[in-house]
């Protein structure tokens, strides 16, 4: 696929998606969608790559959905000028649509968003699934869907209480405010907030303290454990999952190698890969898509 509204650069071990149209704050379109969901599917299968960056270009991370059709900018149907953002109705009613989502919620590899200026509605739900989350002191957020009329899209009103909790997600989405990056970290949805001049320096170092210490395997396990079992009632389910991965791991090459690096005192060399070394547990789940 040939991006046009994104841009994608590789430096080492790190890939940083640039959402990449300036001209209009970087707002959505289903073009933006489909090209983030094959780049970061594109990542997952090569192993030379270990975190992804996603932040905008410009003075803005993602405006939200280009509505520069106007008040039909939301319509969809019989192929109205929403279809531009949103894609096929159709499509959407079964659950489509978004399917940046399944990419990032999927990825086996670490997802960071650095938000260096505004990130509105879909441009913040975008990114929720992403694993960590900074900002630059310029970024503003907003779930302003019910001030638009709609409601949360993009699975958000799983996402965000997952990441900040029930009653500050009922408290951002029901008023539909616009917050500043301090509230923002006050609630959860941010780990730090940096100079705009440091935030993609501080990601990437984030990014290399994972790629460099870590190992890939481990990393696409431990992932999908947290994000899937979060929210789980009792622990259970996780201890059926979590035993029989330790038992499968505790003889592989990465963990041999992860003890003896550190006894040794050196940086790690894991030999797992995500792309074929994956224990026969995983997927332990089943679900559409």
């Amino acid at each position: 696929m040939t991006y046009e509204a994104i841009r994608c650069e590789a430096e080492g071990s790190i890939l940083t998606v640039t959402l990449n149209r300036p001209e209009k704050l970087n707002a959505y379109t289903a073009q933006m969608g489909a090209e983030l969901a094959d780049a970061i599917r594109r990542a997952d299968a090569d192993d030379a790559i270990r975190v992804v960056i996603i932040i905008g270009e410009g003075r803005a991370f993602c405006a939200g959905a280009d509505i520069s059709s106007g008040a039909d900018s939301f319509d969809t149907t019989g192929g109205g000028a929403g279809s531009r953002n949103f894609g096929d109705p159709d499509a959407r009613e079964k659950g489509g649509g978004a399917d940046f989502v399944s990419a990032l919620f999927n990825s086996r590899k670490v997802t960071i968003a650095a938000f260096n200026g505004p990130a509105v509605g879909v441009g913040l739900t975008l990114a929720l699934p992403t694993d960590i989350k900074i900002a630059s002191q310029r970024a503003r957020f907003g779930c302003v869907f019910a001030r638009r009329g709609l409601v949360p899209e993009a699975a958000s009103a799983w996402f965000l209480p997952q990441i900040v909790g029930l009653p500050q997600a009922l408290r951002w989405c029901l008023t539909g405010k616009i917050f500043e990056a301090d509230e923002a970290l006050r609630g959860g949805l941010v780990s730090e907030i940096v100079l705009p001049e440091d935030l993609l320096a501080r990601a990437r170092e984030i990014a290399a303290e994972i790629a460099e210490n870590t190992a890939p395997v481990a990393i696409a396990l431990t992932r999908q454990m947290l994000w899937r079992f979060a929210g789980a009632e009792l622990p259970f389910d996780v201890l059926k999952v979590d035993g029989p991965l330790v038992v499968a791991l505790g003889s592989s090459g990465d963990v041999k190698e992860g003890v003896s690096a550190f006894l040794e005192r050196r940086p790690p060399q894991f030999p797992g890969r995500a792309s074929s070394d994956m224990p026969a547990l995983y997927p332990w789940w089943k679900e559409a898509g």
